[in-house]
Parts: structure tokens; sequence; C-alpha cells
């Protein structure tokens, strides 16, 4: 079955040093061969969350581990799983139901053409919105105790790209690198 995400990309820090990068079969490959035991953390390099890696698992493919919110594991038999569609609940009031059985195709085709036409309508503001997460993540994950940390937060959400720049500038060069990559589309001025 085709997925639209894209495979996810890695990033690891060893205190404030970016230390790797890329697929998560080629990070396992870089930890594994690492002959430094001080500690570093892994995120997801897109979206800036913080995952737990099985380097020592030699048998698996070495994904990243199965608390990564954004890898639900998909139920069998529910729905069409060959064309990708998956049965979920939805609660809606009882005119709700009422209306989206009213439309043509029913229900389902009436949820799913809401649901792309609100996701077509809001990718701009989704993708601010999702810059400036990721940019947290990361931040409140390796940063918390660098010196203008609540501020450069308050600046991120702010959309105030200047103040949250000269805030992290005295950060250590790799992180504001990586910062700077999360936080890309976090400054549109169409909110």
């Amino acid at each position: 079955m085709p997925s639209d995400t894209p495979p996810i990309n890695l990033v690891v820090f060893a205190g404030f040093k970016r230390i790797a990068h890329g697929s998560a079969a080629d990070v396992l490959a870089h930890l594994r061969e690492r002959k430094d035991d001080s500690p570093y953390l892994v995120f997801n390099e897109h979206t800036g969350e913080q995952l737990d890696l099985d380097v020592h698992n030699r048998g698996g493919a070495g994904a990243p581990a199965a608390n990564a919110e954004t890898h639900e594991e998909t139920p069998r038999g529910v729905g069409r799983p060959k064309l990708g569609v998956v049965a979920r609940e939805v609660t809606l009031l009882p005119r709700h139901w009422e209306w989206l059985n009213r439309q043509p195709g029913g229900a389902s085709v009436a949820l799913r053409r809401l649901v792309q036409e609100a996701s077509r309508v809001n990718a701009d503001r989704d993708a601010v919105r999702a810059s400036r997460e990721a940019a947290y993540r990361f931040m409140t994950a390796i940063a918390g105790a660098l010196p203008g940390f609540e501020e450069a937060t308050r600046a991120l959400f702010a959309g105030d790209q200047n103040r949250f720049e000269a805030l992290i500038d005295s950060w250590p060069p790799d992180l504001r690198i990586h910062l700077h990559k999360l936080s890309a589309a976090a400054w549109s001025t169409t909110e």
C-alpha cells in the first residue's frame, strides 16, 4: 500500500553537538559504531519529536521505538485497508449525522470531502503551527536550561522571528542551525 508519509529522517545530538543525521538505518549504524559512550538524544528531523531507539537490537530493522505518536498501528479488517481507508469512531450530535447522511455518497464521502477541503484551506496555517510545534518540542528537550529559552519560546509562538533569532544567537551552532531548519515555516505572514 503506497504511503503519503515520507520516510523518517533522524538527527542525533550529544550535548549540543549534532553527531548524526539521516535515515533510521544510517543513524543506527553510526550509533552502533560509536566509541564514545556519552549520552545522546535522537529526534525526528522534521517534527522535533524526541525518539527512543533500540541501538542494541541487531536482529530487527532498527526503526524508532513504537512510542512515536506519528506511527499508529493500523487495525486490520476494518474499513478498506487495501485502499488505505481506516475505520475510526467519530462522535457527532444527531443533527450532524442527519446532515451527513443527506449528503451525496453518505456520511463517509461527505466527511472525507470536508476534511480534504479544510486541509487545503488551512494548509499555510497548519504549516506555521507544525513548524512552531516542532521547534518547541526540540527546544524543550535539548535547550531548556540555555539562557533566553523562555523568551525564545514566547517569540517563536508570537511569530517574532527577529526576536527569536536574537535570543538564540548565543546558543551552540549545531543547535541554532537545527532550530532554524525546524522553524523555517513558522514565520509566515498569512496567519
